[in-house]
Formats: structure tokens, C-alpha cells, sequence
């Protein structure tokens, strides 16, 4: 039962990453059918900003906790503009031209990001600054950290916050608006070229969160950080439904916990053969099982071909 509880708390801490990194997916893919396999990099970027930022202010006494929030209020508003450029320069010359263009390019923006990162901060993995001291508290037989607690209270705000603005404000049924249809939207007085904007910009804002609070909690940033973080939390979305978001926040967890439990148990069945080590092999083995009899996801979102 230890081992199940603590299990359950990894799962959730994970689940609670991939699913704030998984809403940029079902974001974007929701307004404009693409998938922005860029999407990983700026979480990294998030997490390198960060560690950029810490390093800096780390010598000066500041109080721990006032490094770490100025840290993230550098990152969010350096991905935001990095979000913003990615669908202003390199993704809306292209939305009129055939899906795999577009595709094509986020994997060549994804490229050329973790490139640019290399050149800045190196290709050696970057031991992320420990600023604030992590205390452990008990449950049972289990241990969850401070970072483990504060990751998912600020995932789970900030997915609320999301789902109030998406589901209860006028921008939010803009967003909607432009999402069923771009152009009836511009009739209504809708400006679909914003929308579309905004929507990479909070995606972009909740993975350089989302790149801090990884880093944080592995104690470590590199430039690839973004490409497996990436892919899983695509998968997240997909698991959940793919432009849905409650889905995508579903999925996520469902992701963490199944990577998690898998690990942990049969790691230890196996006499650690397997375990952490393949603990990716969980998480695609459900994903596919999922694909094969239920494709639109868990939620069960369709979202139909644009003429």
C-alpha cells in the first residue's frame, strides 16, 4: 500500500505537468487543426530562461522564494513573445496550404529552437539551481515533497484558470467562436487572426511554467528537456481527446499515473529489469490501446474535416 501511495503522488505530480503542457496542444489544434510539435521547445526555453535568471540572482540574498518568481515572470512573457513569433512568422504565412507544410514546419521550428538553445547555454545538461529547500512530509508509508505540493496546486489553478477564461469570458467564446468556424467568426466582429495569436501566447505562457516546474522538480535543464516532455504530453492530448481541453487535462493525469504505477510495479515484479527505465513504454502501450478502440480519445471530441 506504501508503494502504491507513493506511486499515486508521482503520478499526479507527472500527470500535472503533461496535462498543463498538453492544453498548448489541444489549444491549438482546437483553433486552427495543427499540431505545434514545436510546443515542447518552449517549454524548454521556459526552463532555460529560468535557470538563466536563478543563476543571476542566486548570489545576491534575495529571498529564495522572490528568485524564483521573478525567474518565472521572466520566462512567461520571453515565451509568450517566443509563441507569438512562432505563429506570426512561421505558421500563419502557411495556413491556407496543405496540412503537412504546416506540420513540416513545426518539426523544423522544434529544430532550429533546440539548436539556438545549444548555442546559448551549451549542449551539457545544466544542474538547475535549488534555490528553495525542499521539505519532505509523510503520508503513511509514502514522502511528497514541497515541490511535488506546489506543482500540482499550480497546475491545477492554472488549469482552472484556463477552463474559466475558455468557458466563461467573451474572449473565451471568441476563441470558441473561431474554432467552429474563422470566418462566420469575422462576421460576428471577430478578429480571427488575434484569436488565433492569443491562443499560442497563453499555451506559451503555461509551458514556460510548465518548463520551470520540470526542471525544479528533476534538478536539471538541457536542450533537448522539450522533445520527449513534448511528445508525451501530445499523446496526453491525444489520449484525451485532441481539441478538447477538459480532455487534454484528463489525459494528462491518466499519462502520469499509468507511468508511474507501471514503474513501480513492474519494476519491482521484474527485479528492476524494467521499471523507470521504460517507464515510456507504459504510457504508449495505453495510448495505443486507446487509438485502437476508441480514436477520437477518451472525452470522445470529434472534430470534423474543414472543407
Amino acid at each position: 500500500m506504501d508503494i502504491f501511495i507513493q506511486q499515486i503522488i508521482n503520478g499526479l505530480t507527472l500527470g500535472a505537468v503533461y496535462a498543463v503542457v498538453a492544453l498548448g496542444y489541444t489549444m491549438v489544434y482546437g483553433i486552427i487543426q495543427l499540431i505545434n510539435f514545436a510546443h515542447g521547445e518552449v517549454v524548454m526555453v521556459g526552463a532555460m530562461v529560468a535557470f538563466s535568471v536563478i543563476s543571476a540572482l542566486a548570489p545576491s540574498g534575495l529571498h529564495p522564494l522572490l528568485i524564483v518568481s521573478i525567474a518565472v515572470v521572466c520566462a512567461v512573457p520571453a515565451c509568450m513573445l517566443l509563441g507569438y513569433a512562432m505563429e506570426r512568422i512561421a505558421y500563419r504565412p502557411l495556413r491556407g496550404a496543405p496540412r503537412l507544410a504546416p506540420l513540416i514546419t513545426a518539426i523544423g521550428v522544434s529544430i532550429v529552437l533546440q539548436h539556438v538553445a545549444m548555442m546559448i547555454w551549451s549542449r551539457n545538461p545544466l544542474a538547475f539551481p535549488q534555490v528553495i529547500k525542499a521539505e519532505l512530509f509523510h503520508i503513511g508509508g509514502a514522502t511528497i515533497s514541497s515541490v511535488q505540493i506546489a506543482i500540482i496546486t499550480i497546475s491545477v489553478a492554472m488549469m482552472a484558470g484556463l477552463a474559466f477564461m475558455v468557458y466563461r469570458t467573451r474572449l473565451g467564446t471568441a476563441m470558441r467562436a473561431t474554432a467552429q468556424n474563422p470566418a462566420v467568426a469575422g462576421l460576428m466582429g471577430v478578429d480571427p487572426n488575434r484569436i488565433i495569436s492569443f491562443t499560442f501566447v497563453v499555451g506559451a505562457g503555461l509551458a514556460a511554467v510548465a518548463g520551470v516546474m520540470v526542471a525544479s522538480y528533476y534538478g536539471i535543464a538541457h536542450y533537448t528537456m522539450g522533445s520527449q516532455l513534448g511528445l508525451k504530453a501530445f499523446c496526453a492530448a491525444v489520449l484525451g481527446g485532441i481539441g478538447n481541453l477538459p480532455g487534454a487535462m484528463l489525459g494528462g493525469v491518466l499519462l502520469g499515473l499509468v507511468e508511474a504505477l507501471g514503474a513501480g510495479y513492474i519494476g519491482d515484479f521484474t527485479d528492476n529489469m524494467f521499471g523507470s527505465n521504460y517507464q515510456d513504454v507504459f504510457a504508449f502501450i495505453v495510448l495505443i490501446l486507446v487509438l485502437v478502440f476508441r480514436p477520437s480519445g477518451l472525452l470522445g471530441e470529434r472534430v470534423g474535416d474543414r472543407a
